[in-house]
């Protein structure tokens, strides 16, 4: 099933329009010379390490703990992402370090 042509502007004008709220609508809630409300920086605070959190659980949640390579490979590239960060301090160095291991490990070593 294919949307009509008036649909498919109506599906891009919501698309735009969402957009731009959540783009300007922090703006006018919260103008600048105005202090930030204290709850709004505590979520500012916490939420980066909450999320961070969440794709942590979300990349072990299919290991296989009790059977094959026992969750080897996702635990030594979350080692190696710890590591490198507390050492270099370089997310992206990071994250891309980890990824290739992971991704070597899963393809050569445990495969």
């Amino acid at each position: 099933m294919s949307m009509t042509l008036f649909e498919q502007m109506v599906t891009i004008a919501m698309v735009v329009l969402g957009t731009m709220l959540t783009r300007f609508l922090p703006f006018l809630i919260f103008p600048p010379g105005r202090p930030t409300p204290r709850y709004v920086q505590y979520l500012g605070q916490v939420l980066p390490s909450a999320a961070l959190g969440l794709l942590v659980v979300y990349s072990i949640k299919d290991a296989q703990f009790l059977s094959g390579n026992h969750g080897l490979p996702e635990f030594i590239s979350i080692a190696i992402v710890v590591f490198l960060h507390i050492w270099k301090k370089n997310m992206f160095l990071s994250i891309a370090s980890g990824t290739i291991v992971y991704m070597f490990l899963v393809q050569y070593v445990f495969s």
